[in-house]
């Protein structure tokens, strides 16, 4: 005795999503919320298209976002699944598209800081992207993606680029993983805040197949927005002068770095703001000595009305 076929669902092919507003996406997006039967895995979602549009921005310092694609996380299986994913490992699926100017005289890397937000305004990430040797006259391309997100954050529907900052491309420090051809790669951290005082650290690499020597201080140039050299600012030997809570001053003493090995020196000031003007520094250009080829970092030094930079001097990273 035959059996009736059991009844399927088709499902009738997706069209390509029009390029809308980005308001009007926000509202597409929020509405929408159509549930799909996986064939393979039984109460599993599919995966919905991206949904990509135009964005209408009129840039920052030569940076402007085209276009803002916005797209769920990859589909959770089932509780009936073989197999199980963490909801905090999965990526959001939303990214940017921009484009990059250099109008200047000279071939600039640049270092970009997206903030992606919430409907409200609210920011809920903001990654940082790198473009390198983008030649004078010349417009770059390229995409900028949020990654993983907890499941609870709110829907990303606006982009913007919120900071722009270049380097001249000779002087730009190397890319992770890389070794410039003089085998010392330099390099900034994010440095470490508290009650007014600010410490941020240099650090150095021997990425080559030679020792190096370095004695003393790190050799620095301050300089502002226009990458010109800021005036008013004493650099001093050490940071007794401005504070005790680093650590005491060591006295400065040849440091040789065996491929491999790194040395560290300290940025310390303070950003107190009394009479007179607040100075800003948001580059500066680091020779590990004398005779070195320069990298500008950007630490963005906040100094305040103080008018010192405390440096102290390289020292052997232990490991």
């Amino acid at each position: 005795m035959s059996r009736p076929s059991p009844l399927r669902r088709v499902l009738a092919p997706t069209a390509p999503l029009p390029v809308v507003s980005l308001a009007t996406a926000a509202l597409l997006l929020t509405a929408c919320g159509t549930e799909r039967t996986d064939a393979g895995r039984p109460g599993a979602s599919t995966a919905v298209p991206p949904s990509s549009m135009r964005v209408d921005d009129p840039g920052k310092d030569g940076v402007r976002v085209t276009s803002l694609t916005l797209a769920p996380p990859s589909p959770s299986p089932s509780p009936s699944a073989d197999f199980t994913v963490s909801a905090e490992s999965l990526d959001s699926g939303v990214s940017a598209t921009f484009e990059v100017t250099n109008d200047g005289t000279e071939a600039l890397t640049y270092s970009i800081v997206f903030t992606f937000m919430s409907g409200d305004g609210g920011a809920m990430a903001n990654p940082t992207a790198t473009v390198r040797d983008v030649a004078p006259g010349k417009t770059a391309s390229a995409t900028v993606r949020v990654g993983a997100l907890p499941p609870t954050t709110p829907r990303i529907t606006q982009v913007k680029v919120a900071k722009v900052t270049k380097v001249p491309a000779a002087e730009a420090p190397a890319e992770a993983g890389s070794c410039p051809s003089s085998g010392i790669r330099v390099s900034v951290d994010q440095g470490d805040a508290a009650m007014g005082l600010r410490v941020v650290g240099l650090h150095l690499d021997n990425c080559g197949t030679r020792p190096y020597t370095v004695e003393g201080y790190p050799l620095l140039e301050l300089l502002g927005e226009d990458r010109e050299p800021v005036d008013g600012v004493t650099i001093l030997d050490g940071s007794g002068e401005i504070t005790t809570g680093a650590g005491p001053d060591e006295r400065p003493r040849p440091v040789t770095l065996a491929p491999g090995e790194s040395a560290t020196a300290g940025l310390v000031w303070r950003n107190t703001v009394e009479s007179g003007t607040p100075v800003d520094v948001p580059y500066v250009r680091v020779r590990a000595k004398a005779g070195a080829d320069p990298v500008t970092v950007t630490p963005n030094l906040d100094l305040g009305t103080t008018g010192k930079l405390g440096v102290r001097p390289w020292k052997k990273t232990q490991r």
